[in-house]
């Protein structure tokens, strides 16, 4: 029997997936939501570190997983690797209902303005693709207040004197300082420096019917135990079903979107959790499955209409990859700063975001989340051992001695740094894999290391006995791709330079959506998370809101 008809597909249960399928079924429209996991639950892996994402080499707890997903890196020009989800260079977002919101940091950052109109401030910059987004931070503002109140955000920007403004304050306090972000806070102080605690996407009191986090030390990467990590498995989703309107489907990989002999786009075909192949039609088609698969279903997504897939008609559909260059610094004291205080970060400056001399851009600078035992053996000062007696050793004494303070560097978009679809390799079900390619701009250089400086400078002050810089980008480096992906099919206003419009629709169809960080025209200094939660809020809102006025995006 054909599935029935519907309104909207949403390809993709993440931050911008699941609340486009709450704002469109909110609105009264008949929605299918496809992700290709399950459900993720805490008791899965509990607080197994070998199958948690932060430790990528070993598994990854919530997908994808070996068997039916593959990749292509190509490192440099004609070196082509196939890797898989557990190793580093795949890039990996999770496969499950909630994607990354399930299992990340769940820091909520709002980009500043700058970030919207990065050409407008710091002019044409050779070598890369910067440009001004199609909207600003005035037009998303109302979707960011939307996120942080309908998901839940605590924090207090009140605090921050660079935070952008706002109309609302957050709906939750902030969280209490841990010892070591306590120290780091009298520290900024002394510096000169603006400190305040991280917005963060969980419940510091009860919210939104679940309880307040009882902070336990291994958060990222995990579930939570007790439902307070506020992403959309367990806030916009569960409401979008509850209308009766929604249909998730999980374990369901799409491979296509379908084009009719009149060019029209009429809907997705599909591999169900049986892997049996299916069509699913519907009016509008909203694809929000990560800025590497995103890409990926696009190009897949050819016909006599589309002969280089579906928004490629000028090559710009998974170019502009961008990621963050994360760098900072660690430091060795010579006494315990660590209080087992989950999930670790607390403390934030954002000081050097932006206007930093002979530097474009910048970024946010944190102390970092808790290390478990096994992450921790990869922090160490260079030269030391790395297996034996004085490894062990300088485990057990400095385990609870660290500092860290870190944060991302905004990379420079490139032409270059791209996705494409292999013409050899595919996946389980068939379909081409992403081949991932070229440079991330050498402009991370010049960033990474200035943010470096300030980091040490933090921890050196704070009175570390040893400090060392990490994530200090020498020369250009292969493009990224990780969880923090964004940027390749960016909106804008000229068809010719960019993929979608400002409203998320690809230029040249008048219904198939972005709806996730593929959007980014830039990537700010910050975890991205609530600015794609705020898209999706942003291009749901139009959807629904055209759909209400009897646009059927025919």
């Amino acid at each position: 029997m054909a599935n029935k008809h519907v309104n909207a597909i949403v390809v993709g249960a993440g931050a911008g997936g699941g609340v486009v399928a709450k704002e469109l079924s909110v609105a009264g429209m008949s929605v299918v939501l496809f992700e290709r996991g399950g459900w993720a639950k805490y008791d899965d892996h509990d607080q197994d570190e070998l199958f948690s994402q932060r430790t990528t080499v070993l598994g990854n707890a919530y997908g994808p997983d070996n068997i039916h997903y593959k990749r292509v890196r190509m490192w440099s020009e004609g070196e082509k690797t196939i890797v898989l989800p557990n190793e580093g260079g795949y890039g990996n977002n999770a496969a499950c209902v909630g994607s990354g919101t399930v299992s990340y940091g769940a820091m909520a950052w709002r980009f500043m303005p700058e970030d919207f109109k990065m050409k407008s401030t710091y002019g044409h910059v050779e070598g890369t693709t910067l440009e001004d987004w199609p909207i600003s931070y005035e037009d998303l503002e109302p979707c960011y207040e939307k996120a942080e109140w309908e998901i839940g955000v605590a924090g207090d920007d009140s605090l921050n004197p660079f935070a952008p403004p706002r109309k609302k304050p957050q709906p939750m306090p902030p969280f209490e300082h841990n010892k070591e972000a306590q120290l780091l806070q009298a520290t900024a102080k002394r510096l000169g420096w603006h400190p305040f605690p991280i917005p963060m996407l969980r419940n510091s009191i009860p919210y939104g019917g679940r309880p307040q986090c009882y902070r336990i030390r291994g958060c990222v990467g995990f579930a939570c135990p007790v439902n307070a990590k506020c992403g959309t498995h367990n806030t916009v989703i569960p409401v979008a079903i509850a209308t009766g309107n929604c249909e998730l489907r999980i374990n369901c990989v799409v491979s296509e979107i379908n084009v009719n002999d009149s060019g029209k786009i009429t809907g997705v075909t599909y591999f169900d959790e049986k892997n049996k192949k299916q069509t699913q039609t519907a009016d509008i088609v909203v694809v929000a499955g990560s800025a590497t698969e995103t890409a990926r279903l696009l190009l897949n997504s050819k016909s006599s209409f589309f002969p280089t897939g579906i928004g490629n008609e000028n090559d710009w559909v998974g170019r502009n990859l961008q990621d963050h260059a994360y760098c900072g610094a660690s430091g060795i004291f010579d006494y315990d700063i660590y209080d087992d205080k989950g999930p670790g970060a607390s403390i934030a400056i954002s000081d050097f975001n932006h206007h930093n001399p002979g530097i474009v851009g910048g970024g946010v600078i944190c102390n970092e989340f808790n290390a478990l035992p096994y992450l921790f053996t990869g922090i160490r000062p260079p030269g030391s051992a790395r297996w034996g007696v004085e490894h062990k050793k300088f485990q057990r004494e400095n385990y609870k001695r660290i500092g860290r303070a870190q944060g991302p560097y905004q990379e420079m978009p490139s032409f270059g740094a791209r996705v494409e679809v292999d013409d050899v390799v595919k996946d389980f079900w068939g379909i081409p894999v992403c081949r991932i390619s070229g440079r991330a701009s050498i402009k991370d250089a010049e960033g990474t290391a200035f943010m470096a400086d300030k980091a040490e400078k933090w921890l050196l002050e704070a009175g570390a006995i040893q400090t060392w810089k990490t994530g200090v980008v020498t020369g250009e480096r292969p493009a990224g791709g990780g969880q923090h992906q964004a940027g390749t099919c960016r909106m804008g206003n000229d068809p010719k330079t960019s993929v979608c419009d400002k409203f998320g629709r690809v230029h040249s169809t008048p219904n198939v959506f972005v709806a996730d960080g593929s959007l980014h025209v830039t990537n700010g200094g910050f975890n991205p998370a609530l600015t794609i939660m705020a898209l999706g809020y942003w291009v749901g809102g139009y959807i629904a809101g055209e759909w209400l006025k009897g646009n059927r995006f025919k």
